[in-house]
């Protein structure tokens, strides 16, 4: 019966600071936070790093560093020490973003929170910033008398998957040492369904540049015999998925099954806004294509652009892939076996050359244990009903390091993100009551993880 007191003062505590939570998550969508100097000054990350750092120090953490990693960017690591017996929890996030792409695809300005039919807009709202504002949000409602250790750690360019966080937990392992490690970069299957997300998809990243001619040339006077280099690129990228869009790449399955959470069809048309009468592809269930399968996506081509192009044959071109892979394949593998596919399919003997930007292996979080059994707890008791598990397509490499840095560690990924908040897209939003369940989810945690 104290339990359930003790979880009303929290939920009363944490619905009493939405309002702050909406002017925290504006202030943090109004740094451009992109890590990328090419794109956004530098300055717009610094700035929101120090806010983050000032955020938790106010939130009742008692020692804060901002910490330069091996990429450049700045970690903020705030915490509080644990009770003599008590466990540590440590509390991921990052606060750097992925670029608005196009700005006039966005129904509203992307660097400035909006609210509109009840959620709030901007870049980061969800991914992650919004789940900065949880983590807070639930210290807040916690108080300054914390059972526990708790310890928050604040990435700055897991967005541009460039490894600073990752090689500076494997350089400074007792800094974020903890027993449980809550990655607060996931989301839940639906809004209103409390989630824990169970695996995520490794990634390979390559630059594919295709070479025919010593330059452009003149359509009507060499088109026939001389080899279009577009042409070439567009036939290897065809031969990378069959005609209904399973990723056929030589060497690698495509024939696994997701035993979990099904995803009905008709909830991912209209979860990823498939056009009307467009047909989903792939041969296996949602889950299946989601979370068990490879996918190839082709992210980007540099090519002619239609304004402007001449009646020239193209000497180059050029593709960048990202290729998804599940859990029980490794990524070097993957990636060799994406390169003699490459190889081997490259028309006309076109000159090929493959640019390898990384690689991120998959990962599966373990079952069982007293954290886990803790926040299953917390999150029914926040959302009143049992929590579920899914996959997720994304890749985080850093829960590989945290695996191999703190065996010992139970490793659990959740957040306020949902099919919804379109992340990484134009019109990223989340849902103010997404931050609210889930923040009471977190306080609720840390209250009773502890015993």
């Amino acid at each position: 019966m104290a339990e359930d007191v003790r979880v009303a003062e929290l939920r009363g505590a944490v619905a009493g600071l939405m309002d702050q939570a909406k002017t925290d998550l504006a202030q943090l969508v109004s740094f451009q936070s992109v890590a990328d100097p090419r794109q956004y000054p530098i300055e717009e990350c610094d700035m929101a790093a120090q806010w983050v750092a000032d955020a938790f120090v106010a939130a009742g953490l008692t020692t804060v560093g901002l910490h330069e990693t091996p990429d450049g960017t700045k970690a903020v690591v705030a915490s509080r020490p644990a009770p003599d017996g008590a466990p540590t929890v440590l509390l991921y996030c990052h606060y750097d973003v992925q670029p608005p792409m196009d700005e006039a695809a966005w129904r509203t300005p992307p660097w400035e929170l909006t609210e509109r039919d009840g959620r709030w807009y901007g870049r980061g709202s969800a991914d992650c910033k919004g789940n900065i504002v949880m983590h807070l949000t639930a210290l807040r409602a916690l108080g300054p008398d914390l059972p526990l250790g708790v310890t928050v750690v604040a990435e700055g360019s897991e967005e541009q998957s460039t490894g600073g966080l990752e090689r500076f937990v494997e350089a400074n392992p007792e800094l974020l040492r903890a027993d449980a490690i809550v990655v607060g970069d996931c989301g839940n299957f639906a809004a209103g369904v409390p989630t824990l997300t169970q695996t995520l998809r490794g990634g390979v990243n390559v630059v594919v540049t295709i070479e025919t001619l010593a330059s452009p040339l003149h359509s009507g006077m060499f088109g026939g015999p001389a080899p279009d280099a577009l042409a070439a690129l567009i036939r290897l990228l065809a031969s990378l998925r069959d005609e209904r869009g399973n990723t056929t790449i030589d060497g690698l399955s495509n024939d696994q099954v997701w035993p979990g959470v099904q995803y009905p069809s008709e909830q991912f048309h209209a979860d990823a806004r498939v056009l009307r009468d467009v047909e989903l592809i792939g041969d296996g269930t949602v889950a299946d294509m989601l979370w068990a399968r490879p996918a190839l996506t082709v992210l980007g081509i540099d090519a002619p652009p239609v304004v402007g192009s001449a009646a020239a044959i193209p000497a180059t071109a050029r593709a960048r892939l990202n290729l998804r892979i599940p859990p029980g394949t490794d990524p070097e593998d993957a990636y060799q076996a994406l390169l003699a596919h490459l190889e081997a399919n490259t028309p006309w003997r076109a000159r090929l050359t493959v640019e390898l930007e990384g690689t991120a292996a998959p990962f599966r979080s373990s079952t069982g244990g007293p954290a886990r059994a803790a926040m299953e707890a917390a999150l029914a008791a926040s959302y009143g009903r049992p929590a579920t598990t899914q996959g997720q397509g994304g890749s985080i490499p850093l829960c590989n390091v945290f695996a191999t840095t703190y065996p010992d560690a139970e490793i659990m990924l959740m957040g306020v993100e949902e099919p919804k908040s379109l992340i990484h897209a134009p019109n990223e939003s989340v849902d103010p009551k997404e931050i609210e369940h889930m923040a009471l989810a977190e306080a609720i945690f840390l209250a009773t993880y502890a015993g």
